[in-house]
Formats: structure tokens, sequence, C-alpha cells
């Protein structure tokens, strides 16, 4: 859900790419005209309440894909990310400009559900995902997908799931986020501030020690005071305190051969006045999906190919997107040495970032992104095309939710398999 006081427009600034990612980055993605809808047709219908279905297609991007000899040469899975809105926000005083009866449950539940069957994918990440145990589950059950969630921290109620087709994929291992874990765990009255960076913590968590000292190194970071009147905003105990999570999983590709794939989801914090909180997830997140990666490595013994997913709430060409995506972030801190793990956005370094993917009376602009490591295996082949909206905003009876579903299609080859096998088998030599 997008709540935003004012509309922001931003000049796109594409970040450098790292040196590891040799597809070159295009421009705003300019959509075609053939999937332009209007949505003000949803509320000119005759009182039918329906509108036109939108045609959703998957397109070949350049330098893509041809390479397997045959289906058996390489591995093939579609991957669709996508914020679908959670009930518990779907309020009237909230969306005044979408038709009443397109926001009951009833009716936004089935179809966000045939959404999500016409779109034919191998994984879904899922972000406001409420209804979980009561829909989603079973529904996406009945259309042949195994799932994981997070639930938000706190009293909320939404979180993070991902989908994935049994005869496609095999779960492995699977790791939650918890932002909250940057909270600092304190002495008596200590409070972190600017000027008290290297107060003393004490670790009450018995849990993994790696975990604590990332959150620990992370929530350290210097924050900014926010006009808002949630505590002391200054107390990282309370601004970095804000129910965000993410969760991230190792799947085993069956089809037409074995290979490993981590994807990891998260949904991060909303406010843009709160950049420096969203700054510290992203650094943390990265930090803990590199240690994910180097676990997932070290016990199948593989070289997994890795995809992030979400709603990062963040703009391209922002502090966030570029940190992504180089590791360049204008923060002073020097928490982070080097980016742990290098990442290109799909979208970005294909066809260019969408003109948008959250379309609402006060806000449109891209939010949400499918990020990949360069440095694997790992390939787009096509991405799914975003429709334009001549009028009016999301939700509508065509698109249930304020996001739209952004989607690629990757590929894996036989032959940069025996490569990375090979690249594996020296390294294990030389040790």
């Amino acid at each position: 859900m997008v709540i935003i006081g004012r509309t922001t427009t931003l000049a796109l600034i594409i970040p450098r790419l790292p040196l590891l990612c040799t597809i070159s980055c295009s421009p705003r993605l300019s959509v075609s005209s053939k999937l332009r809808m209007s949505t003000s047709a949803s509320t000119n219908t005759g009182g039918s309440g329906k509108s036109a279905l939108v045609i959703r297609e998957f397109v070949s991007v350049e330098g893509g894909g041809g390479n397997a000899r045959d289906e058996a040469d390489a591995i093939r899975f579609r991957l669709v990310s996508y914020n679908i809105l959670a009930q518990v926000y779907v309020k009237s005083s909230l969306f005044p400009h979408s038709p009443s009866p397109c926001l009951r449950w009833k009716a936004r539940s089935q179809v966000i559900l045939t959404l999500l069957k016409d779109l034919g994918a191998d994984f879904y990440s899922l972000q406001e995902v409420d209804e979980f145990d009561s829909f989603y589950k079973t529904s996406m059950e009945d259309l042949g997908y195994s799932s994981i969630y997070v639930q938000r921290s706190g009293q909320k109620r939404d979180g993070c799931g991902i989908f994935y087709k049994k005869n496609c994929a095999e779960l492995l291992l699977e790791e939650t986020v918890e932002y909250n874990d940057l909270v600092p765990s304190l002495h008596d009255e200590a409070y972190l501030s600017s000027d008290k960076q290297n107060a003393p913590l004490t670790n009450r968590n018995n849990g993994d020690s790696s975990k604590q000292d990332l959150s620990e190194k992370f929530s350290i970071l210097s924050v900014k005071s926010s006009p808002e009147n949630r505590g002391d905003p200054n107390d990282p105990r309370v601004r970095l305190k804000r129910d965000c999570v993410g969760i991230m999983a190792a799947f085993k590709l069956k089809h037409p051969f074995h290979h490993v794939v981590i994807l990891a989801n998260t949904h991060l914090y909303w406010d843009p006045e709160w950049a420096d909180v969203k700054l510290v997830q992203a650094k943390y997140l990265l930090a803990r999906l590199a240690q994910f990666k180097t676990l997932v490595t070290d016990r199948f013994e593989c070289t997994p190919s890795l995809i992030l997913t979400g709603d990062f709430n963040s703009t391209p060409g922002d502090k966030v997107f570029q940190y992504l995506i180089s590791g360049n972030s204008t923060s002073s801190d020097r928490c982070l040495e080097e980016l742990p793990l290098p990442l290109c956005s799909v979208y970005a370094s294909t066809r260019g970032e969408p003109l948008f993917t959250t379309y609402t009376p006060t806000f449109t602009n891209t939010l949400d992104y499918i990020f990949f490591s360069p440095s694997d295996s790992l390939m787009p082949v096509s991405i799914l095309q975003l429709p334009e909206l001549d009028s009016g905003a999301l939700s509508n009876y065509s698109h249930p939710s304020d996001h739209l579903p952004i989607g690629a299609k990757f590929e894996i080859t036989k032959d940069q398999m025996f490569i990375l096998r090979n690249e594996r088998k020296s390294v294990y030599q030389k040790n």
C-alpha cells in the first residue's frame, strides 16, 4: 500500500552498474500501446462493474536466450513479484478513487487469484500478504504451488510469501529477516545517538551469533531526526522498530537438470521522510543474504544463483536503489566496507525501469524491483511488460492492487553450469 502525502516526480538517474554486470543499462521503459487501457472504462460499463481483461505479456529482451540448443540444455523459469495490497489496508477512505465493489475481499481475492493463474509463473514473491492461512495458502495449493511465509512483527497482519511450483522446485533451506533485529539492546538508560555511536551493546539474543553481530553492526548507523511524533526519533529503539520483514530460501530446480537458486523477498519501510531507516534495512538485508548464500554454497556444495525481489519503497536513482545495484551510498557511515553482493535490476539492465509500478492519485512511480546477481550464470530472457494507464488510479476492477506485478523469465544453460562446476572444483583444489 502506498500512502504518500504528495505527488513526487523524479528525474531518472541510472547509476553505474557493477563491472560484473555485462548487460547495458537502458532508460525508463516506454510501455507498449497495445497494453494501454483506460481505468475510467471500469466505472462506465453499464453497471456491470467489470472492464475488459488487461493483456499481460512477457516480452523478449535483447541478447536474452537462444543459447541453448534445445529444451534439455537449459533451465527456464518465470518469476513474478507483486505487492497484492493487504485487505486489512483496503478502506474506502484510503481509496476514494476506487469503485467500492472492487475493494470488497470476496471480489478482490478472486481477481488476484485469476491474475496469478494467468501469469503462469513458477515462482511468486508476494508482499502485503494477509489472509495467508485462510485463503492464499490453500488456493495456491489447488493451483500446484507450495509456499513459505513470514508475518510482519508486532501487531501487523500482513507479511511476505514465496509460492513455488512443486513440480518445478524443491525447498532446501529458508530463513526469515526481521528488521526489528536492528533495534539495539542497551544497558539501562543508555541511548544511541549520532554522537554516541560507540555506546556498548549487550547481546540478549541467544540465537545465531553472526546474525546478532550483523544486527548490532547496522543498528549503530547514524540516524536523523524526524518531525513525526513516534517517541524520540533519535532513539534507534524507536526509529528502527518498523515491523518490516523479509524471507529468503534456497530451491533446487528439478528440470531438465538440477541447479540451486536463492530467492529473497522483502518489503522495506514506506515513509519517504525516513529514508535513512530504509537504507539501513537494505544494508542489513544484503549482509544477511550474503551469509545465507555462503551457507547454501557450503552445505549443498553448489554455486547458487541469486534473485532478490520486493517492494523496496524506493524510486530509481535514490540512495537505496543506488546502494542495491552499485554499493555506492552517500551515507557517511563506514560500517560496511564493500557491497556483499553485486546486483543488477532486471528491468534497468534490459529495457529500462517501468515508468511506474504503483499509481495512486497522490503518488506515481516505481517502487518494486527484481534484482539478480550478474556474477553467476543466471540470465533474464524476457520481462513482464506493464500496462499504461490513460487515466484514473489503482486499484480498480482490472488491477486489484495499488501496485502492478513485475516479472521476468530466466535461463541457465548446461554449458554455464559446467563452467561454474569446474571453477568451484579448482577453488577447492587450491585450498
